[in-house]
């Protein structure tokens, strides 16, 4: 699998940046331990990441300091961002019998702009592998 392309879910995202993220060192043994990793981020991974990085609770940081942290991931070798031009039945119709509520609204845009792009979603979040069903199962690596 190291061939591939991997996109970041937003939770894979905030516990990369954010050390005292319970899953801090999975996804950074995970993020460092690819060898040549080429890996993306989307509009909806920086929204959900700043959303998650600004939140009014403790580690708290302000959008200034949010928005640098994007930055420098922009810097990391291997990073690729990833425009979302297509439409909501475009990407997520071959998920539509497998989507059960509203909080699966940016998990299948994530999964179908993966799949789209021939790339792997980098998530913690066991339901996108039903939401992937077997057809798409390729596209998910569940960490943790």
């Amino acid at each position: 699998m190291s061939e591939s392309e991997f996109l970041l879910d937003v939770n894979v995202l905030y516990a990369l940046a954010a050390r005292n993220h319970i899953h801090h060192s999975v996804v950074t043994n995970w993020f460092y331990g690819v060898a040549d990793l080429r890996w993306a981020i989307c509009p909806f991974t920086e929204a959900g990441f700043l959303r998650n990085a600004t939140a009014p609770r403790a580690g708290q940081i302000e959008m200034a300091e949010a928005t640098a942290i994007l930055r420098s991931f922009a810097a990391h070798p291997g990073y690729r961002h990833v425009p979302i031009t297509e439409d909501w039945p475009t990407l997520c119709g071959p998920f539509f019998k497998r989507l059960f509520g509203t909080k699966q609204v940016t998990d299948a845009y994530l999964l179908g702009l993966a799949v789209r792009n021939e790339m792997v979603l980098v998530t913690m979040d066991k339901g996108i592998v039903y939401l992937a069903g077997e057809e798409f199962r390729r596209h998910v690596l569940l960490l943790g």
